[in-house]
Protein backbone atom coordinates (compact mmCIF):
# COMPACT_ATOMS: atom_id res chain seq x y z
CA UNK A 1 0.00 0.00 0.00
CA UNK A 2 2.49 2.55 0.91
CA UNK A 3 4.76 2.42 -2.29
CA UNK A 4 1.76 2.40 -4.43
CA UNK A 5 0.61 5.73 -2.43
CA UNK A 6 4.08 7.74 -2.62
CA UNK A 7 4.51 6.29 -6.64
CA UNK A 8 0.48 7.95 -6.68
CA UNK A 9 1.93 11.21 -5.00
CA UNK A 10 5.05 11.34 -7.36
CA UNK A 11 2.90 11.10 -10.34
CA UNK A 12 0.74 13.87 -9.02
CA UNK A 13 3.26 16.12 -8.34
CA UNK A 14 3.98 16.71 -11.92
CA UNK A 15 3.10 20.22 -12.98
CA UNK A 16 -0.67 21.27 -14.27
CA UNK A 17 0.88 22.25 -17.84
CA UNK A 18 4.28 22.70 -19.08
CA UNK A 19 5.82 26.06 -17.84
CA UNK A 20 3.06 26.33 -15.06
CA UNK A 21 4.63 27.29 -11.51
CA UNK A 22 1.58 27.90 -9.73
CA UNK A 23 -0.50 24.43 -9.82
CA UNK A 24 0.22 20.50 -10.00
CA UNK A 25 -2.03 18.16 -10.77
CA UNK A 26 -3.18 16.44 -7.91
CA UNK A 27 -3.26 20.20 -6.77
CA UNK A 28 -5.50 21.14 -9.45
CA UNK A 29 -7.85 18.14 -9.38
CA UNK A 30 -8.18 19.05 -5.56
CA UNK A 31 -9.10 22.71 -6.06
CA UNK A 32 -12.06 21.66 -8.72
CA UNK A 33 -13.31 18.89 -6.70
CA UNK A 34 -13.69 21.24 -3.61
CA UNK A 35 -15.71 23.85 -6.14
CA UNK A 36 -18.00 21.20 -7.04
CA UNK A 37 -18.96 20.30 -3.32
CA UNK A 38 -18.84 23.31 -2.15
CA UNK A 39 -21.46 24.64 -4.81
CA UNK A 40 -22.76 21.62 -4.98
CA UNK A 41 -22.51 21.19 -8.94
CA UNK A 42 -24.19 18.48 -10.59
CA UNK A 43 -22.04 16.18 -12.57
CA UNK A 44 -23.61 17.76 -15.84
CA UNK A 45 -22.67 20.86 -14.59
CA UNK A 46 -19.15 19.94 -13.36
CA UNK A 47 -18.60 18.33 -16.74
CA UNK A 48 -20.14 21.35 -18.77
CA UNK A 49 -17.24 23.60 -16.13
CA UNK A 50 -14.05 21.70 -17.45
CA UNK A 51 -15.08 21.81 -20.54
CA UNK A 52 -14.65 25.36 -20.82
CA UNK A 53 -11.67 25.25 -18.63
CA UNK A 54 -10.11 22.89 -20.74
CA UNK A 55 -10.93 25.00 -23.64
CA UNK A 56 -9.13 28.13 -21.97
CA UNK A 57 -6.29 26.70 -21.02
CA UNK A 58 -2.96 25.97 -22.76
CA UNK A 59 -2.22 23.33 -25.02
CA UNK A 60 -0.79 20.21 -23.16
CA UNK A 61 -3.22 20.76 -19.91
CA UNK A 62 -3.75 17.71 -17.64
CA UNK A 63 -7.10 18.04 -17.13
CA UNK A 64 -9.50 15.19 -16.95
CA UNK A 65 -11.76 15.77 -19.06
CA UNK A 66 -15.14 14.65 -17.26
CA UNK A 67 -16.13 14.03 -13.34
CA UNK A 68 -16.18 10.19 -14.29
CA UNK A 69 -12.19 10.19 -15.29
CA UNK A 70 -11.34 12.60 -12.34
CA UNK A 71 -12.63 10.40 -10.12
CA UNK A 72 -10.94 7.20 -11.75
CA UNK A 73 -7.55 8.96 -11.33
CA UNK A 74 -7.97 9.64 -7.63
CA UNK A 75 -9.75 6.71 -7.02
CA UNK A 76 -6.47 4.87 -5.48
CA UNK A 77 -5.86 8.03 -2.94
CA UNK A 78 -8.97 7.01 -1.40
CA UNK A 79 -9.80 5.42 1.62
CA UNK A 80 -12.76 2.42 1.45
CA UNK A 81 -15.86 2.48 3.19
CA UNK A 82 -18.42 -0.08 3.78
CA UNK A 83 -22.34 0.30 3.52
CA UNK A 84 -24.49 -1.42 5.80
CA UNK A 85 -27.90 -1.37 6.12
CA UNK A 86 -30.12 0.08 9.19
CA UNK A 87 -33.27 -0.26 10.74
CA UNK A 88 -34.76 3.25 9.37
CA UNK A 89 -35.54 3.80 13.51
CA UNK A 90 -32.25 3.37 13.81
CA UNK A 91 -33.02 -0.29 16.20
CA UNK A 92 -30.34 -2.34 14.64
CA UNK A 93 -28.06 -2.96 12.07
CA UNK A 94 -28.07 -5.45 9.29
CA UNK A 95 -24.78 -6.42 9.95
CA UNK A 96 -22.90 -9.63 10.52
CA UNK A 97 -25.55 -12.76 11.32
CA UNK A 98 -28.04 -10.17 11.13
CA UNK A 99 -27.16 -9.30 6.74
CA UNK A 100 -29.38 -11.27 5.69
CA UNK A 101 -32.74 -10.12 7.59
CA UNK A 102 -35.41 -7.99 5.82
CA UNK A 103 -36.83 -6.62 8.94
CA UNK A 104 -36.04 -4.79 11.98
CA UNK A 105 -36.16 -7.89 14.97
CA UNK A 106 -37.27 -4.67 17.52
CA UNK A 107 -39.59 -2.76 15.79
CA UNK A 108 -40.99 -4.86 12.35
CA UNK A 109 -40.26 -2.20 9.94
CA UNK A 110 -39.20 -3.31 6.41
CA UNK A 111 -34.95 -2.65 5.68
CA UNK A 112 -35.76 -2.57 2.20
CA UNK A 113 -38.27 -0.08 0.23
CA UNK A 114 -40.63 -1.61 -1.83
CA UNK A 115 -39.94 -2.53 -5.36
CA UNK A 116 -42.58 -0.43 -8.21
CA UNK A 117 -41.95 -1.99 -11.34
CA UNK A 118 -39.46 -4.21 -12.47
CA UNK A 119 -37.02 -3.24 -10.09
CA UNK A 120 -34.49 -5.83 -9.37
CA UNK A 121 -32.22 -4.21 -6.70
CA UNK A 122 -33.53 -4.11 -3.17
CA UNK A 123 -32.81 -0.33 -2.00
CA UNK A 124 -32.52 0.12 1.96
CA UNK A 125 -34.42 3.16 3.69
CA UNK A 126 -31.22 3.73 5.47
CA UNK A 127 -27.27 2.92 5.41
CA UNK A 128 -24.82 3.34 7.61
CA UNK A 129 -21.14 4.54 6.33
CA UNK A 130 -18.98 2.81 7.96
CA UNK A 131 -15.20 4.17 7.67
CA UNK A 132 -12.86 1.57 9.02
CA UNK A 133 -9.67 3.32 10.94
CA UNK A 134 -6.73 1.09 10.80
CA UNK A 135 -6.07 2.42 7.12
CA UNK A 136 -6.80 5.99 8.13
CA UNK A 137 -4.28 5.61 10.76
CA UNK A 138 -1.28 3.78 8.51
CA UNK A 139 -2.14 6.66 6.05
CA UNK A 140 -1.48 9.14 8.53
CA UNK A 141 1.77 7.03 10.30
CA UNK A 142 2.80 7.37 6.02
CA UNK A 143 4.33 10.87 6.52
CA UNK A 144 7.10 11.29 8.85
CA UNK A 145 5.48 15.11 9.69
CA UNK A 146 2.07 13.70 10.90
CA UNK A 147 4.02 10.92 12.63
CA UNK A 148 5.64 13.10 14.69
CA UNK A 149 2.36 15.01 15.38
CA UNK A 150 1.05 11.68 16.38
CA UNK A 151 3.60 10.01 18.54
CA UNK A 152 4.15 12.67 20.81
CA UNK A 153 2.92 11.44 23.89
CA UNK A 154 5.01 8.90 23.37
CA UNK A 155 8.50 10.51 22.88
CA UNK A 156 8.27 12.47 26.24
CA UNK A 157 8.55 15.94 25.16
CA UNK A 158 4.25 16.22 26.08
CA UNK A 159 5.34 17.68 29.59
CA UNK A 160 7.43 20.47 27.57
CA UNK A 161 4.57 20.62 25.24
CA UNK A 162 2.11 21.98 27.81
CA UNK A 163 3.87 24.03 29.45
CA UNK A 164 4.26 25.83 26.27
Amino acid sequence: MQLGFFHLLKDFNEPFWDGCMNHNKLSAVAQVFTIKSDHGLSEAGYDKIIEWTRSILPEGNRLKKNLYAMKSMIKPLSLGYQKINICPNFCMLYYLENAELTECMTCGHACYKPRIGRGKTLVAYKKLRYFPITPRLQRLFMSPRTAEHMTWHQSGNYMMRLME
